[in-house]
């Protein structure tokens, strides 16, 4: 592997760890605030980032490579309202789209076809968590300051339907 290619996705690896510890994060505030169905996406969400690392280690430990586990700093832990909470949850998961488009970039100018086929995963979900997040913002903006509107939203969550989320495909 391309020696900057393998300093980055492990440089990658932050932002992955990061988006665990802020969904986590997340996740407790919203149950604070008696929202059970944003507490329990967050901590899903959470889950996921989590799996996310796991697969670039396990690229890496795959290919005979180094991983450099990064030192996380602690996370936020208050927001001003709900919607501002996933104000960020956006702007995270846009910091990781753009890292992503970064390594595919780099993987295809070092002719990495093996890193670019992991690689294509992580654009594929990038797009989701990001329509996702935007549909979300929309719900919390519709919603606006109604109190019904919130807890609307926050049984729709708990239900397990989450707004812009792509079906799975049918298997062939």
């Amino acid at each position: 592997m391309d020696a900057k290619l393998h300093k980055r996705l492990n440089q990658h690896l932050t932002l992955e760890f990061a988006a665990y510890h802020h969904y986590h994060a997340l996740s407790i505030w919203f149950d604070r605030h008696d929202l059970p169905g944003f507490a329990s996406w967050m901590k899903q969400q959470s889950d996921d980032e989590v799996t996310h690392a796991q697969r670039i280690v396990d690229h890496l430990v795959g290919r005979d490579l180094d991983v450099v586990l990064p030192a996380i700093e602690k996370p936020k832990m208050e927001w001003e309202s709900p919607r501002t909470a996933i104000e960020s949850v956006l702007a995270s998961e846009q910091a990781v789209t753009r890292s992503i488009e970064a390594l595919y970039t780099l993987a295809e100018s070092a002719g990495d076809r093996a890193a670019k086929i992991m690689l294509d995963w992580f654009v594929t979900e990038q797009v989701e968590e990001e329509n996702v997040a935007r549909a979300l913002l929309g719900r919390l903006r519709l919603a606006g300051d109604d109190s019904l509107g919130l807890l609307l939203v926050d049984q729709e969550l708990a239900k397990g339907s989450v707004p812009g989320a792509m079906a799975e495909a049918a298997p062939v």
